[in-house]
């Protein structure tokens, strides 16, 4: 019996995941010990990090689908076959990080969407909260499968600079989201949006200033600004075909994703 803590992790992945092994299976040092997600179309092989004799450390996989999967936990040794130890269920769910990002990526273009956003400026989230929020959301957003078509600005695109206007980078500027700004920015649009006026006549570049956020008026102005450390920074990701492998150099944890 292996109990892994939590048992589940939200759709885009990227939570640490503890194991706890049984008595029988805290063995010699030589032996490594692998995770494997089996999901309805999506398989994923997660490498593992001792933390001490009865315990290893991974790292979640993003999945494609809300369901609950089978994890097997692998041992090998040089010279021997590859065992399974034990098998336990674990749960991928969409998480309120995960709606938010839907949320903000459906509304991009919708005025009365965007307003209303801005009423949670009023109950300001203490500062660790709002690193945490802009964390989980920007990992959320990057594994959406934003249509080809999905702007920054909205899908209506013959809207004139000129016309003031509410946009997702006014919303994750005024709340100090530093790592969904540096993600908007790479999307279409996000340039663009850097010199939209709202109805006040504040463009994001303004109100970056004006709330004394110095570390996202330089990711909005500087030529080299380079992206905020976080948690997904510590990733690289290579894909080939219906493969991808990512490191996570944080744990130093590698995951393969593998079409089932």
């Amino acid at each position: 019996v292996m109990k892994l803590n939590p048992q589940q992790a939200p759709l885009y992945g990227d939570s640490v995941i503890t194991v706890q092994l049984s008595e029988e299976d805290k063995v010699e040092d030589d032996v490594v010990f692998y995770l494997v997600f089996t999901g309805s179309t999506v398989q994923h092989c997660t490498s593992t990090r001792k933390i001490n004799p009865g315990s290893l450390e991974t790292i979640s996989p993003g999945h494609d689908c809300c369901e609950t999967v089978k994890v097997s936990l692998c041992a090998s040794r040089e010279g021997h076959p590859i065992l399974v130890v034990a098998e336990e269920s674990f749960q991928f769910v969409q998480d309120e990080a995960y709606d938010a990002a839907q949320f903000l990526a459906s509304c991009a273009g919708n005025q009365q969407a965007l307003n209303f956003t801005r009423f949670l400026d009023r109950s300001r989230p203490p500062a660790a909260d709002v690193d945490f929020l802009d964390e989980k959301v920007a990992l959320a957003f990057r594994h959406l499968k934003l249509p080809a078509e999905w702007n920054v600005l909205g899908a209506d695109q013959s809207l004139n600079e000129n016309i003031p206007r509410e946009t997702l980078m006014h919303f994750a500027v005024r709340l100090g989201l530093l790592r969904l700004t540096w993600f908007l920015l790479q999307q279409p649009g996000g340039r663009g949006a850097l010199s939209i006026h709202n109805n006040e006549g504040a463009t994001p570049v303004s109100l970056a200033l004006e709330r004394g956020y110095q570390k996202l008026h330089q990711l909005l102005t500087e030529e080299g600004a380079r992206e905020p450390d976080s948690w997904s920074t510590l990733s690289h990701t290579v894909h080939s075909g219906d493969y991808s492998v990512k490191h996570h150099r944080g744990l130093d944890v590698y995951l393969l994703t593998a079409e089932a």
